[in-house]
C-alpha cells in the first residue's frame, strides 16, 4: 500500500508544487546515490512523501538485490513498490544497455514510463545510471529520459582535477537539449591531497553560470559522510519547503 498526497493547496494556502528532479553524474561512482539519499531524506523529514526512482540498476545480485534503489526507498520512507522504484535489474555491472544484450532480457522503456507515470504529483528524485550517454537500450541513453521526463537536473561529479573539463561537457550537452540544470554537486571521493580542490568550484560557477554545492568532504564514517551531504544539499531544496510549497496531509492509500 503506497500513501499519496492529496490534491489541492498547501498547509499555507498556497498551491503545492512537487520537487522533482533527475540525479546524473559526469561518471560512474561519483556519488549520485549519497545524493539521491539525502534529497530523498531531507524531504521525507519534512512531512513530504518523495517517491524514489532509479529504473535501471546493474550488478545486481541476488542476495543483496539492488542496492541503490534499496537505499533510496529507505532514505524516503518510501512504501512504493520496488518493482515501481527499480523497473530493469540486471546482474552484470555493465551499462544497463550493455548488460540487457549480454543477459538477453530486453529493457522494455514503456514499463519504466508506466512507473513514472504512477508517480505523477508526488515529489520524486530520479537516479540515472552512470553519466548522460550511457545506453539504456538499443534507441535511448540517460540523457533521453531526462530529456522525455523535462526533469531538472543535479549533476555530480568529483570534486579533484580533471572535472572542470568532465563538467564543462555535461553542461554542454544539457544545454543542447535544453535541459535544466538546478546544481553540480561536487564530491571527494579520496582523502588523498588534490590542489585543485580550491579552485574548481569558483570557476565552474563562474564560468558556466551554475550553482555549485560542495565539494562534499571525503569522510570514511559512514554516518558523518552522509550528514555531510544532507548539509551540501539542504541549500537547494530551501525554496521547495518553505511557504505555500508543503504538501497536503495524504488522504487516501492505493494499491503499489
Amino acid at each position: 500500500m503506497t500513501r499519496r498526497p492529496s490534491t489541492g493547496s498547501g498547509l499555507s494556502g498556497l498551491p503545492w508544487t512537487p520537487f522533482r528532479v533527475f540525479v546524473t553524474g559526469t561518471d560512474t561512482g561519483v556519488g549520485k546515490t549519497q545524493v539521491s539519499t539525502a534529497l530523498l531524506s531531507l524531504l521525507a523529514d519534512a512531512g513530504r512523501l518523495p517517491a524514489p526512482m532509479k529504473p535501471y540498476e546493474t550488478g545486481v545480485t541476488r542476495a543483496r538485490g539492488p542496492e541503490d534503489a534499496l537505499a533510496m526507498r529507505a532514505a524516503a520512507r518510501s512504501e512504493d513498490a520496488l518493482d515501481d522504484i527499480c523497473v530493469h535489474r540486471f546482474r552484470l555491472p555493465l551499462a544497463p544497455g550493455v548488460a540487457a544484450v549480454r543477459e538477453r532480457r530486453p529493457a522494455d522503456f514503456s514499463t519504466v514510463q508506466a512507473a513514472y507515470e504512477r508517480f505523477a504529483g508526488r515529489d520524486l528524485v530520479v537516479e540515472g545510471a552512470g553519466g548522460l550517454f550511457v545506453p539504456l537500450d538499443a534507441e535511448r541513453d540517460v540523457i533521453d529520459v531526462i530529456v522525455a521526463w523535462n526533469l531538472p537536473v543535479v549533476l555530480v561529479a568529483r570534486a579533484g582535477l580533471g572535472t572542470l573539463n568532465h563538467v564543462a561537457l555535461s553542461l554542454e550537452a544539457l544545454a543542447q537539449r535544453r535541459a535544466r540544470v538546478l546544481a553540480v554537486v561536487l564530491s571527494r571521493g579520496t582523502p588523498a591531497a588534490d590542489p585543485s580542490l580550491k579552485d574548481n568550484a569558483p570557476w565552474l560557477a563562474r564560468r558556466h553560470r551554475v550553482l555549485v554545492l560542495g565539494p562534499v568532504p571525503y569522510l570514511e564514517d559512514a554516518r558523518r559522510r552522509r550528514e555531510a551531504f544532507r548539509r551540501a544539499l539542504a541549500p537547494l531544496l530551501d525554496p521547495a519547503l518553505k511557504g505555500g510549497t508543503r504538501p497536503p496531509p495524504a488522504t487516501g492509500r492505493s494499491l503499489s
